[in-house]
């Protein structure tokens, strides 16, 4: 059966195999022919199941004989479906969650148990609503059967218990650090590292922001168009926008507007997508018309067409990276904003020694964790591990270690990250300018739209996502002193 359903389990299927989400989502989406909605139900399925794997993990071991790890790995795959729908899609029936999910196992290999899949998510609801027979009949709360039916998902809402349930099923443990974890579906250890810097009620609004569905941004290119030509062109084709305070440059997307491709002025090169939190980079980094800049860590480009449309697309910039598949995303963006200023440079940043003392600004957006942007991707959090972010401090040490060297004396490098961790942030900066008594933290107070709230005592910059609504950055600006040599 090619359904909404079907489709989302075999995607998680390959998920649970080690294909990254957004992969396995498109492989099974483009063999297919599906209306709108039904993609937008099997992305949501998809991504959301992935993102509260750890619930939902949870809930099996306590409703079930056999732990979620016991499970045989199909079988656990579709209980998670099914009980992410009940929990989590209030549009959905719960007689359709239900009966879909049976439907699943018995057309996936598990014939035999369709009456173990129908008890457990009939306890989940029993456990959740009394006694109330739910046999073909919606939960109240659900949204019925009206319009869109069960092909329609809601935003997935975040609350501590969902809104529908009168009591949670789900059963937490004492400990905060797990609890949050458990109820928010997160490993301990990125719970425990923003419980150090946020506090118990901010580490909860920060789960539950990072459990939304994400927001896509663009940046007008300021070089082809205007703010108000974008706002008129979309109103006009029936897209709402808003406008993203202090960025110049920034619409954000209200609701659902199709493909990305087919919007007004894609084609033109009027924008490009880029979170606002990314577009502060390179406000932060601020390059002037004929300088020479280095993005030294450039793929897929956003930033770098960004400085470019900032430099009035006059100078030189050096996008690099080590990377060439990837490298090819930039020279496509390029052309299609009519970009000429940029030169590309494949190889690893590193070992590069012919930049040294030539650029009046650098860019390192180093490799990351990604701990800031992981509501867009939903594995992220279940790749991430206190082991991997210890070698990626390492390689964030040597690649500003060595590319501080293509600063001139007197220019600025701005150091960014789209991660949450000190480790590969704060620590990072506080090690190098421990080592480089030619560098110093500049602070500045000119950019008014980086906000004082953003802005530490240290003087770099940290975009808290509950706080901002925008993606998890931190980002510093250095400058080399006159006299280095």
């Amino acid at each position: 059966m090619t359904n909404a359903r079907q489709l989302a389990f075999i995607a998680l299927r390959d998920v649970h195999k080690g294909a990254y989400v957004d992969v396995a989502l498109d492989r099974v989406l483009q063999k297919v022919n599906l209306p709108d909605s039904d993609r937008r139900l099997v992305t949501e399925l998809v991504y959301g199941s992935v993102r509260r794997q750890r619930t939902l993990d949870t809930l099996i071991d306590q409703l079930a004989q056999k732990k979620s790890h016991q499970q045989p790995k199909d079988l656990r795959t579709i209980l998670h479906l099914g009980l992410y729908q009940l929990r989590y899609q209030e549009r959905i029936p719960a007689s359709a969650a239900v009966n879909t999910t049976v439907e699943l196992a018995k057309e996936n290999g598990f014939p035999g148990l369709t009456g173990f899949v129908n008890g457990l998510l009939r306890q989940y609801l029993r456990k959740a609503e009394g006694q109330r027979s739910i046999a073909g009949t919606p939960n109240a709360g659900r949204g019925g059967s009206g319009a869109g039916g069960e092909n329609t998902p809601s935003s997935p809402s975040s609350p501590s218990s969902p809104s529908s349930l009168h009591i949670d099923p789900l059963q937490l443990p004492e400990n905060p650090v797990e609890r949050l974890g458990v109820l928010h579906s997160f490993p301990d250890w990125i719970i425990q590292v923003w419980l150090e810097q946020l506090g118990l009620v901010e580490t909860e609004q920060l789960c539950e922001w990072m459990n939304q569905s994400p927001t896509i941004d663009l940046r007008i290119n300021p070089l082809r168009t205007s703010i108000e030509e974008v706002e008129a062109a979309f109103q006009s084709a029936g897209v709402l926008v808003r406008r993203v305070r202090h960025l110049p440059q920034a619409l954000r997307l209200i609701g659902n507007a199709g493909s990305i491709q087919k919007l007004p002025g894609f084609r033109e090169g009027w924008w490009t997508v880029q979170d606002s939190s990314a577009q502060l980079v390179g406000h932060l980094l601020d390059p002037k018309p004929g300088e020479v800049v280095i993005d030294a860590c450039a793929a897929p480009g956003g930033k770098t067409t960004h400085i470019a449309e900032l430099m009035q697309d006059k100078g030189k910039i050096w996008g690099c990276d080590r990377t060439s598949s990837r490298l090819r995303k930039l020279q496509e963006n390029s052309q299609r904003l009519n970009l000429k200023s940029i030169q590309i440079c494949t190889g690893d940043s590193r070992h590069f020694t012919q930049f040294h003392n030539t650029a009046d600004r650098v860019l390192i957006d180093a490799p990351c964790s990604g701990l800031g942007t992981m509501h867009r991707h939903a594995d992220a959090r279940w790749r991430q591990t206190p082991e991997s972010v210890r070698e990626l401090s390492t390689l964030q040490k040597e690649l500003i270690s060595h590319i501080s060297n293509f600063v001139k004396p007197g220019g600025v490098l701005v150091y960014a990250t789209c991660t949450l961790h000190p480790a590969e942030n704060e620590e990072a900066i506080a090690a190098f300018l421990a080592e480089s008594p030619d560098w110093q933290i500049e602070s500045p107070s000119s950019l008014e739209f980086l906000g004082s709230a953003r802005t530490t005592p240290e003087g770099w910059f940290k975009v808290w996502p509950h706080r901002e609504d925008m993606d998890g950055f931190f980002m510093v600006r250095l400058r080399k002193t006159n006299n280095s040599e």
